[in-house]
């Protein structure tokens, strides 16, 4: 199964938030899963599909009070 790899701005689109929110993620930690191949921050797409998953919540009440991506 081929991977699609999307880069920060495609992914930040994808995923409906800034790319400066992205940039944060990694360095901060908290964001979705990337892969850095030479200078380059790449992301698969199923993996951001995964890791929005795990964000889903059904009332405001449940959700972990976080600050990370």
């Amino acid at each position: 199964m081929k991977r699609e790899m999307i880069d920060t701005r495609a992914a930040a689109e994808y995923l409906g938030v800034a790319v400066h929110t992205l940039e944060n993620g990694r360095h901060r930690g908290g964001g979705p899963p990337f892969y850095r191949v030479g200078r380059k921050v790449v992301y698969d797409a199923r993996e951001l599909d995964g890791w929005l998953s795990e964000r889903r919540h059904t009332s405001t009440s449940a959700a972990p009070q976080t600050h990370a991506v």
